[in-house]
């Protein structure tokens, strides 16, 4: 109407459009998954980063779609939070169908790439990098990553985060197909060890899912064995050349 007057901030926007949030602010950092011979490990620790503040210690990042599929996830939690949300509707929709049939995991991962791949066409992504881990009906494990515009791919071994950087190396190494499930427990102690060791928004409180032919859990959050009594530690700047 003539004379009416619409203040731009109103609407979303100081240019009058609707906006969006386009950076994360509270974060998880990296997720790891592997396979062995009985099904799908999938680890993280459980801190919810504000900047550089260690602010939420007892977040979970790893949440059980059904007894056949779980998934974890870095970047922001709000937006992880949607995911599970989501994933939690069509959970309950498969229950209320009462038919036996539940979401297989790559029907899991094949919906959740249209939905990021969705999102980011809008211009509203979900900054994610979502981790799905499973066992198919046949008993053959699964796992597969997505990004947070969607690209994605299938592997034995998966990180995110500093983990693709740090912790990929030690399983590309030491991974095997037929591993038993003790020596890949071992395998993703040793890779949480290095990443909290390295990466400043992670802590030493972890989280590790399991999922196999008999179903999925997800443990109690537990705390590693560290060692900082390094010589060099002691007095780091002892052999420092010049001065700054």
């Amino acid at each position: 109407n003539e004379g009416l007057v619409v203040d731009p901030a109103a609407l979303g926007g100081g240019d009058g459009f609707k906006s969006h949030t386009q950076y994360p602010y509270v974060t998880g950092t990296s997720v790891l998954g592997i396979t062995y011979k009985d099904g799908v490990l999938l680890a993280c620790d459980t801190l919810g980063a504000y900047g550089s503040t260690k602010r939420y210690k007892s977040f979970q990042r790893l949440t059980e779609v059904n007894s056949s599929c779980v998934v974890g996830a870095g970047g922001e939690l709000s937006d992880y939070q949607q995911i599970t949300k989501m994933l939690d509707d069509l959970a309950t929709e498969d229950f209320c169908m009462d038919d036996g049939h539940t979401m297989t995991p790559g029907e899991v991962f094949s919906y959740l790439t249209r939905v990021m791949y969705q999102r980011r066409n809008k211009f509203d992504p979900l900054w994610n990098s979502v981790v799905v881990g499973g066992v198919n009906a046949d008993g053959t494990p699964f796992l597969g990553n997505i990004s947070m515009i969607g690209t994605n791919y299938t592997d034995e071994t998966i990180a995110t985060g500093f983990g693709n950087h740090l912790a990929r190396p030690l399983m590309r190494e030491k991974h095997r197909s037929d591993m038993s499930e003790e020596e890949a427990v071992k395998l993703l102690h040793e890779c949480l060890l290095v990443l909290y060791y390295r990466d400043k928004t992670s802590i030493n409180k972890f989280q590790i899912a399991k999922v196999t032919k008999d179903g999925s859990s997800v443990s109690e959050p537990f705390s590693l064995e560290t060692k900082w009594d390094y010589k060099l530690f002691q007095n780091p700047s002892a052999k420092a050349v010049g001065t700054w």
